[in-house]
């Protein structure tokens, strides 16, 4: 063996790998220090402080934007709220959410949302909490609804000569199963759960948005709005960049002259567990079965 043959030069390598592994662990450690300092990142306007908390990419889970908005609401220093959103939306539960605690943070601070090129579905769930609303006006916005979907392989399984086994202890445990057809009964509760979720919605939008609710109907019928379309309807408040809704919740606050923009650190975790977090999200997902989402989410072939 080469430890046997050469003790020395294995004690001097032992030491040297000791050495490498103790300055990446010492260097981990440092990032991880300069990372988290500072609650904010602030961009200085040398005026008094606008937070802005980003809803970036699909909705599936709530708690960074949660404690974001928990942040700004009690830091007396910011004296608005700007929600920056850009996405299709996502599952039902964390939209709901966001919006519950965006509802809270509208008693306390003007909340004003500013929309990206898509705030549609969950995302303009979130937005219709806000105090105000304010598109480009070429940005995708509506889709207000409800979505189930899922891939029957039933034909595919039947060619190919398997025969599913399932254990199950009720009637509805496999409902939506992709290895055989959908009972008429279970296409009934599907469709109840898709009514209730979608009046879930337009309920939201009425309280959010103080509007009537035979109006908000008529248009959560699912389609797309560009956001001129969706101002004219009265979805959204004003035409503007993300500048412009930055400058107007500065107004809705009492803000006078210059506004320093503040946005919100992400909580860091250490990479060890972030590694082993999304393992186990993996694994959960892998373990879920029947693979049935059901989302306030913009269908991906609506994009451009």
């Amino acid at each position: 063996m080469f430890a046997r043959r050469h003790p020395y030069l294995f004690f001097l390598l032992c030491l040297a790998s000791i050495g490498a592994l103790t300055t990446v662990v010492v260097s981990l450690m440092i990032a991880g220090i300069v990372a988290g300092s500072g609650r904010y990142t602030q961009i200085d306007g040398g005026g008094e402080k606008v937070g802005i908390i980003e809803v970036v990419g699909v909705i599936a889970d709530a708690k960074t934007v949660i404690h974001q908005l928990k942040q700004f609401r009690e830091d007396k220093s910011i004296k608005a709220i700007v929600l920056r959103i850009d996405s299709p939306g996502g599952g039902v539960g964390p939209s709901q959410e966001i919006y519950r605690e965006v509802r809270k943070t509208v008693t306390k601070k003007k909340v004003v949302t500013s929309m990206g090129a898509v705030a549609a579905s969950g995302g303009y769930y979130v937005a219709a909490g806000c105090n105000k609303i304010m598109a480009n006006p070429g940005t995708i916005t509506g889709s207000i609804g409800v979505i189930i979907s899922y891939t029957n392989f039933r034909a595919l399984v039947d060619k190919i000569g398997l025969v599913p086994v399932v254990i199950k202890s009720g009637p509805y445990k496999d409902m939506a199963s992709p290895v055989r057809e959908l009972s008429a009964a279970e296409r009934r509760i599907l469709q109840e759960f898709v009514n209730q979720t979608k009046q879930q919605f337009v309920d939201a939008i009425v309280e959010g948005r103080a509007m009537q609710a035979d109006k908000v109907a008529k248009l959560a019928d699912g389609r797309i709005y560009t956001g001129q379309t969706a101002h004219e309807v009265g979805l959204v408040d004003r035409l503007g960049n993300l500048e412009d809704a930055i400058q107007w919740a500065g107004e809705l606050a009492g803000i006078k002259g210059k506004i320093t923009r503040v946005y919100a650190r992400e909580k860091k975790a250490s990479w060890l567990k972030y590694v082993m977090d999304s393992v186990m999200q993996a694994l959960e997902r892998e373990a879920l079965e029947p693979r049935l989402n059901a989302g306030y989410i913009l269908e991906p072939s609506v994009l451009p």
